[in-house]
C-alpha cells in the first residue's frame, strides 16, 4: 500500500520521503510478530533428503516495546490542564488513551513511527493512534513533521479503497489562508488508481481554523541511520536485528537440545513383541505414540539386548549463552545491560537499582522528551477543537517505575542528615506530594510520635521537642516549620 499511495502522492506535486524506510517497516513488523519469513523457517539435510523446519523464537523483539511503552506511558503518568483538566480527563477517558496510548508508544518503538490524529466527530472530540506503514510525511523542518498524509484500505460501495487524509498548511493559488491548516479527504479505487466520490458527509476540503497541524508524530528518539535526510524514525532493534537473531538461534538449540535428548531405549526386532498374523507373517509391534522405545533394524546376535541411551543436555551452556545475548540486546535497545534475565522458566525482568547516571534512566528521559511534546501539542489540538483555544498541558512522568523506592529513601535520609536537603524537600520526593502535604505529613509523624530512617529524627521540625508549630496560611499552630533543624533550603 506505501508504494499505491507515494505514487499517487507524487503524481499530485507532494513532496514526501523515500521508500527505504517502508522498506525496512515490513522487516520490523515480522520481528515484532516472531515470525521472520527467511530466518524463521529453514531447511536442513539429514544425510539422506531435507527437510523443513521452523525456528523457535523468544518474542524479544515485541517484549523490548512492551517494557518501552510501559517505562514512558503508564498509568502513573499524569497529563493536568489546570482548570481545563476535568474536561480533559473525560475526553481522555472517551478515547481510552491510556491503553491505546500506550499501545501506539509499543507499535512506534516497533516499527518506527507512531501518531496520534484528533479531529470532530459530531460533538465529540475523537484521538486516531496510527501507525508507521499509514504516515506519509509531505513537508518538515529540521525533522519535524509539519504537513503529513495518513493513509488506510476502506471499502466503498463493494470497492476497496485508500483513504487518504492529507494535513496541510492553506495554499495561496487556492485563495486558501496560507497561516491555517487545511485537511483533505482522497477515496483512491485500489484497482484502477482512479480518485472515488468522498462518502457521503465526508468534506473533500476542510478547514480546522487552526494555525497547528492536528497531529503529532511520536518515534524513539534516536538517529534515522538508515535514511539519513527522512523524518520518519527507526524501530529501536534496528540496529539490533543480529543480537534477535543470536536469542533464537541459541533458544532454538536450547529446545531442540531436550526434544533431542529424550531418553531411548534401542530394541532388537527379536526382542520385540510379536503378532501372528491371520496370513502366517509375524511383525513387531510398538506403541505408536511411545517415544521412548526405538526398534533396531537387523537381527544379528549381538542385538539380543535392550540397550539404554541417555543423551546429556548441555542445558548450563544454552542459558549462559542466552544470558548474554540477552544483554547485550538489552544494552543496544537503550535498556541498559541486565534488564532480562533468563532461567530455565523463561524471561524475567530483572529487579534492578537504578540510578540517574545508568543508561536506562538517561534514556528514557531522552525519549520522554518526545512524548512530552507530542502530549502538550495533543492537549493543545484538544483543546482548540474543544474550546477554540489553546490550553497548556503538563505532564508529570512518575519515576518511581525506574527508581527503587528503597534507593530514594536512603538518599534522602542521608542528605538530611548531612544538612543538605530539608526534611520538607525529602518528604516529598519520597512520597510524591506537593510542599503542603509534605508539611502536613511530618505534623502527622511529630504527633504520633514516629522515627523512621538511619538515625534520622524525622520528627524534629525545628522547634522545641513539643512540636512547635509555624504560621501556615495565615493560621497560627496549623503546620509545623518548613526549616527544620539540620536542614538546608527547599
Amino acid at each position: 500500500m506505501s508504494n499505491e499511495i507515494r505514487q499517487y502522492l507524487i503524481k499530485n506535486k507532494y513532496n514526501t520521503v523515500s521508500d527505504k524506510t517502508y522498506a525496512y517497516i515490513n522487516e520490523w513488523l515480522e520481528w515484532y510478530q516472531g515470525e521472520v519469513e527467511k530466518f524463521h523457517k529453514y531447511k536442513v539435510f539429514n544425510g539422506a533428503s531435507t527437510t523443513e523446519h521452523k525456528r523457535y523464537t523468544m518474542g524479544m523483539a515485541k517484549k523490548v516495546c512492551e517494557d518501552w511503552a510501559n517505562l514512558l506511558l503508564n498509568e502513573k503518568v499524569a497529563i493536568k490542564a489546570g482548570s481545563y483538566d476535568e474536561r480533559l480527563q473525560e475526553i481522555l477517558s472517551n478515547n481510552n488513551f491510556i491503553v491505546r496510548a500506550n499501545q501506539l508508544i509499543e507499535m512506534a518503538f516497533a516499527l518506527g513511527t507512531g501518531a496520534f490524529v484528533e479531529y470532530l466527530d459530531g460533538d465529540d472530540i475523537i484521538i486516531d493512534y496510527i501507525r508507521a506503514e499509514m504516515i506519509y510525511p509531505l513537508s518538515w523542518d529540521n525533522g519535524d513533521v509539519t504537513e503529513c498524509a495518513f493513509g488506510s484500505i476502506r471499502v466503498i460501495d463493494g470497492v476497496e479503497a485508500i483513504y487518504l487524509q492529507i494535513h496541510r498548511r492553506g495554499k495561496a493559488e487556492a485563495g486558501e489562508d496560507t497561516d491555517l491548516y487545511y485537511i483533505e479527504n482522497k477515496y483512491i479505487d485500489r484497482k484502477e488508481s482512479k480518485e472515488l466520490d468522498a462518502p457521503e458527509g465526508v468534506l473533500p476540503l476542510v478547514s480546522t481554523g487552526y494555525d497547528k497541524p492536528l497531529f503529532q508524530v511520536i518515534m524513539p528518539n534516536i538517529c534515522n541511520n538508515i535514511d539519513l535526510d527522512s523524518p520518519l524514525g527507526i524501530s529501536v532493534y534496528a540496529n539490533s536485528i543480529n543480537q534477535l537473531k543470536g536469542c533464537d538461534l541459541i533458544y532454538d538449540s536450547y529446545v531442540n537440545e531436550f526434544v533431542l535428548g529424550r531418553k531411548r531405549i534401542l530394541v532388537p526386532i527379536s526382542a520385540a513383541k510379536i503378532q501372528m498374523e491371520k496370513d502366517g507373517v509375524s511383525e513387531p509391534v510398538f506403541d505408536a505414540s511411545d517415544t521412548v522405545y526405538y526398534q533396531m533394524p537387523g537381527d544379528r546376535q549381538s542385538d539380543l539386548k535392550l540397550t539404554e541411551v541417555d543423551m546429556s543436555i548441555r542445558s548450563q551452556e544454552h542459558e549462559l549463552g542466552i544470558q548474554r545475548s540477552l544483554d547485550i540486546l538489552s544494552l543496544k535497545t537503550g535498556l541498559g545491560t541486565g534488564r532480562y534475565q533468563f532461567d530455565s522458566s523463561g524471561v524475567k525482568t530483572a529487579t534492578e537499582v537504578i540510578s540517574d547516571k545508568s543508561d536506562l534512566y538517561q534514556n528514557r528521559q531522552k525519549n520522554a522528551i518526545v512524548i512530552n511534546t507530542a502530549l502538550v501539542n495533543m492537549v493543545a489540538a484538544v483543546s482548540f477543537l474543544d474550546l477554540g483555544t489553546e490550553v497548556t498541558a503538563t505532564v508529570d512522568f512518575d519515576d518511581s517505575i525506574i527508581e527503587d523506592t528503597n534507593t530514594t529513601i536512603d538518599k534522602n535520609i542521608k542528605l538530611v542528615s548531612a544538612g543538605l536537603r530539608s526534611k520538607i524537600t525529602a518528604v516529598m520526593e519520597i512520597n510524591k506530594c506537593d510542599e503542603k502535604e509534605a508539611i502536613k505529613e511530618l505534623k502527622r509523624i511529630a504527633e504520633d510520635n514516629q522515627i523512621t530512617g538511619q538515625d534520622v529524627d524525622w520528627t524534629d521540625m525545628g522547634g522545641n521537642e513539643d512540636g512547635d508549630s509555624r504560621e501556615e496560611d495565615g493560621e497560627v499552630g496549623d503546620e509545623p516549620s518548613d526549616k527544620p533543624t539540620g536542614g538546608g533550603d527547599n
